[in-house]
């Protein structure tokens, strides 16, 4: 009990990404225009979503939800590591160091169960157009989104507080530029060595199931697509597809280095290099990759534009 209270009572060091230098200070700022960037691309697809009734179907209500996950991916991680940047120092309360943990394993696991049943909906649409407002019906659509939230609550709740659990009257000093787990494990005076084999084969789980249903899915709308006799529906078909499936590479990609190669395979370096992918730059990307991918949100965003006075997008 000592220990945990001496670890509760001390703040962490967080290493940051960047020093004062003028390379980095070239980076920085190129954080903070793609954090802006992220952040005004999500609320505006999220805004056309809301607003344009030729977006209220299920493929959009479910991108929808993306993009909240989007927007708190960087929120939770990047003005802490920009503040501690132009304050010199990256010091972060047990309480915020928690906090911070939580909310970024339930915006991933949440992203991971969603990314998938995106894939389902992309394969209903394409194998069974004609049961697509059956199959795909509000309350499925809410099932879905209700699960992969909850499976991120659920998930954040059980690590987060196992690995808080933990004393850390150790070193304090977190060599990441954010509060993540596998970083954090690393400063405990204790043995953590079931838990970080448990979390290791959590963490396949987590991310293969998903993965399998993805290629399931994508496995069979690739075989509908290759049948298709229309050119139109196919490039239609491929068009919507490729636009998810390049969003679930650039995430599961990055996960997967991270969560499933053995930590001995990457240096600490290479893990803030990856985690600022997937905190920051597929956050940003998304947005991008569904509106120049997408005819629908092209001439939705082209409508809003008009209204406000803007010449025509063409």
């Amino acid at each position: 009990m000592g220990e945990s209270n001496q670890s509760a009572a001390s703040d962490f060091i967080l290493m940051g990404l960047f020093s004062n230098t003028g390379s980095h200070l070239v980076l920085f700022f190129l954080v903070v225009i793609m954090f802006t960037m992220g952040l005004l691309g999500n609320t505006v697809l999220l805004y056309l979503i809301h607003t344009d009734s030729r977006l209220h179907t299920p493929m959009y209500f479910l991108l929808s939800q993306l993009s909240l996950l989007d927007i708190g991916f960087p929120l939770t991680t990047i003005p802490k590591m920009m503040a501690a940047f132009l304050q010199g120092g990256g010091s972060i309360s047990f309480g915020g160091c928690a906090a911070q943990m939580f909310f970024l394993m339930l915006m991933g696991v949440s992203e991971c169960a969603l990314l998938s049943l995106m894939s389902y909906d992309r394969y209903v649409a394409v194998c069974h157009p004609l049961h697509y407002p059956v199959l795909m019906r509000r309350q499925v659509c809410l099932l879905m989104v209700g699960t992969s939230w909850f499976s991120g609550v659920f998930v954040a709740s059980i690590q987060t507080s196992i690995t808080l659990h933990f004393p850390y009257c150790a070193s304090h000093t977190v060599d990441h530029f954010f509060c993540e787990l596998p970083a954090l494990l690393k400063l405990s005076c204790s043995d953590t060595t079931a838990y970080a084999l448990a979390l290791s084969i959590s963490g396949v789980l987590i991310l293969l199931l998903p993965i399998s249903l993805i290629a399931a899915s994508y496995g069979h709308v690739l075989g509908a697509v290759l049948h298709m006799h229309s050119a139109r529906a196919r490039h239609k078909a491929f068009t919507t597809c490729s636009s998810h499936i390049t969003v679930v590479g650039l995430f599961y990609g990055a996960a997967v280095f991270m969560y499933m190669v053995p930590g001995t395979y990457h240096s600490p370096q290479q893990d803030n290099v990856v985690s600022l992918f997937y905190s920051l730059i597929t956050p940003t990307l998304n947005p991008l990759i569904y509106s120049l991918r997408n005819r629908e949100v092209q001439l939705s965003l082209a409508k809003v534009l008009q209204r406000a006075g803007f010449r025509s997008i063409r």
